[in-house]
């Protein structure tokens, strides 16, 4: 691989991953306007929203045989394609007030985010060990940067009294824009790996194969807690800092932004750093900082000492996913590894949020942070998983 082409490669990654994001944020930043254009209340609301949870679980259940059966390449154009028209749907679903209608496009919105997801940090991982330096924390920067970017766009659409249509059209020209650069320059190094490893059997059976790997276990429990470390914040931190410390609208908003700002920041950054200090310690710094921060969060009684640890707790969760991802992606069958990594790290982030709600209806939402606490902790003890299966050979041997 030339350096123009690993260049071109590297930045077709960073702009595929940037559309999720920004997808994402662009719709959920008119959830008001949608409420009402459907008279909906709070419960049909719920319903909704819900499927996006579908069609992400949905995704996420089928990326991985999919990438198997076609390849990178393909999943992508399918993901991009779903993504896509769940956009176009919602923009007629709401200019005909359907609550149908926006339910089936968060239910191809959802499919096709963790379609696009799963490929990348697929993707991401094998270009990673093709380059020899970390950017997987890099990658899930730019997620993070696009969430910025359509949070920071859906408020001047909203603040201009731009119209849904006008607004969701001028996000998919936008991703059409990057799709048409950026997808022809995909590399399929993973796919290159998959066809010169000899596999067995068909992929659910090289998935239990790789599940009775200790090492890749002792991951899954790192990502299954950064990821809820990460998700958690995304659902409940601003009603965390209203409800249980007394800050108001606007102030519970600025603390989730800054969680956000957290997230991005460490996640640029994180890559310069793991290439000094190793993966296995920043893996351990990250832990530490998720569990400071939380801590202060649920114990401290100075709302605004907690909401100072909010940084701790979005720089820490910043590089959990990413890393573990890339671990995971170490040895042999490594799409397989990354696939089930990258699998755990999704359901953790989109199913173990929601069930801290009934934890919150009984002790409150500072309270049921605290099994995100306990399994946070947990990963700075089994972060030492993340050695290269190089060292770990060599300290053994």
């Amino acid at each position: 691989m030339t350096p123009q082409q690993q260049s071109r490669g590297k930045w077709a990654i960073f702009g595929l991953m940037f559309i999720p994001g920004f997808t994402w944020a662009s719709w959920v930043s008119r959830t008001p306007f949608m409420r009402d254009t459907l008279h909906a209340s709070t419960e049909l609301m719920g319903m909704i929203l819900f499927g996006f949870s579908c069609g992400s679980m949905l995704g996420v259940l089928l990326a991985g045989k999919l990438i198997a059966q076609l390849g990178t390449r393909r999943v992508m154009r399918y993901g991009i394609a779903l993504l896509l028209s769940g956009l176009v749907l919602m923009a007629l679903g709401l200019a005909f007030a359907t609550a149908w209608g926006v339910f089936a496009s968060l239910l191809l919105l959802g499919c096709g985010t963790a379609l696009m997801d799963v490929v990348i940090n697929v993707e991401g991982a094998a270009f990673e060990r093709a380059l020899g330096r970390s950017i997987m924390t890099t990658i899930h920067g730019f997620f993070s940067l696009g969430t910025l970017a359509g949070a920071l766009a859906g408020l001047l659409m909203t603040a201009t009294a731009i119209s849904t249509s006008a607004h969701f059209a001028a996000v998919l020209l936008a991703n059409l824009l990057i799709v048409a650069v950026a997808l022809r320059h995909l590399p399929a190094t993973s796919d290159g790996e998959r066809s010169e490893q000899a596999h067995g059997g068909s992929f659910l059976a090289q998935v239990r194969h790789e599940l009775r790997d200790r090492q890749l276990l002792i991951l899954g429990v790192v990502i299954l807690a950064m990821a809820l470390a990460e998700g958690s914040a995304n659902d409940w931190l601003p009603l965390l800092m209203i409800d249980g410390h007394n800050l108001n609208h606007t102030q519970g908003t600025l603390v989730y932004a800054g969680f956000t700002a957290g997230m991005t920041l460490g996640r640029f950054l994180g890559g310069y750093v793991v290439d000094r200090i190793g993966r296995v310690w920043m893996l351990r710094v990250s832990a530490f900082s998720a569990a400071f921060g939380l801590l202060l969060v649920i114990f401290s009684d100075n709302p605004w000492l907690a909401a100072a640890a909010v940084l701790f707790w979005g720089v820490g969760a910043a590089l959990g996913f990413p890393l573990t991802v890339s671990a995971a992606g170490d040895g042999h069958n490594s799409a397989i590894r990354v696939t089930i990594a990258a699998t755990l790290g999704y359901l953790a982030f989109l199913v173990g949020p929601p069930g801290l709600g009934f934890i919150g209806e009984h002790a409150g939402l500072r309270m049921a942070m605290l099994p995100v606490l306990a399994l946070v902790v947990a990963a700075l003890f089994c972060a030492g998983a993340a050695e290269g299966r190089k060292a770990l050979a060599q300290q053994t041997g």
